[in-house]
């Protein structure tokens, strides 16, 4: 009887965790522009530097080989919408200090890898990549200032022409897309929870990485590090959640996926569906 007792539980618990872990269905019309494509992570960059990350060389390199693209989108301290992945700016422009902390001109002063880019605006980017193969937008955590990105990143998304959705590691960003802009596809970004870092809490990581918090974002579509998926993930792609992957450096993690976010090799444009 106790073994009983304990099997309904865990039964409960897992219908639970899905329940909360999962999405809402996107059509295949919406989707269709991402589906079975290759998207090049923060654009068609070089591992030597020459062409670094969220540059315009790398978006213009990716265009012209029709590749679609993801980027990441932050504000300046005078509230400008530019590309740049990491909150500080160490690794990419060798200085001290945050990229909230400083404003577009001292940005723009800035190399990317000691090459000849700097970091671009995202009204940029648009205008270089124009429209050559689907977007994935990533918007970045910004404390305090998260509603400011959102709404200037849907002003400037609703005078581009091209094919595009959004994603976000924090679900409150997924969440205002869906409550403010429903008709964009959407995505919530996870990965392990030890990978949250420790200025996460430690529940908070465990959460992020079931995707617990998606009740309040019903994503579309989960992208997930290439590691093996909580069941919680899994059950929310049975219900039709679309699956995209992070970051592949090889051919083959293409199978069970609609979406390869890559790096580091140059793939098809397409890849056939594949069952897992």
């Amino acid at each position: 009887m106790k073994i009983r007792n304990i099997l309904r539980l865990a039964g409960l618990g897992a219908f639970a965790g899905g329940y909360l872990a999962a999405g809402e269905k996107v059509s295949e019309e919406a989707y269709a522009p991402f589906q079975n494509r290759f998207i090049a992570h923060r654009g068609l960059h070089s591992g030597d530097g020459a062409v670094p990350e969220n540059s315009l060389k790398a978006f213009d390199k990716a265009g012209e080989k029709g590749y679609g693209v993801e980027l990441d989108v932050t504000l300046s301290k005078d509230g400008q919408v530019v590309v740049f992945h990491d909150d500080d700016l160490k690794r990419v422009c060798g200085v001290d200090g945050f990229i909230g902390d400083r404003t577009l001109e001292e940005l723009q002063s800035l190399s990317l890898l000691e090459s000849d880019q700097t970091i671009p605006l995202f009204t940029q980017v648009l205008d270089v990549y124009a429209g050559r193969g689907p977007m994935i937008v990533e918007l970045k955590k910004t404390p305090g200032r998260n509603d400011e990105l959102c709404e200037k990143t849907l002003a400037i998304l609703k005078e581009y022409t091209g094919d595009y959705c959004v994603e976000s590691f924090d679900p409150t960003i997924v969440a205002w897309f869906r409550e403010n802009a429903p008709e964009i596809v959407r995505g919530q970004l996870a990965c392990k929870a030890e990978d949250y870092g420790t200025a996460v809490p430690q529940w908070k990581s465990l959460a992020l990485s079931l995707c617990l918090m998606n009740v309040k974002s019903r994503p579309h579509f989960i992208a997930y590090d290439l590691v093996e998926k909580p069941i919680t993930v899994r059950f929310a792609e049975f219900l039709g959640v679309k699956r995209v992957c992070w970051t592949s450096r090889k051919i083959e993690d293409t199978v069970g996926q609609d979406t390869v976010i890559f790096e580091g090799y140059e793939p098809p444009l397409t890849f056939a569906e594949e069952e897992e």
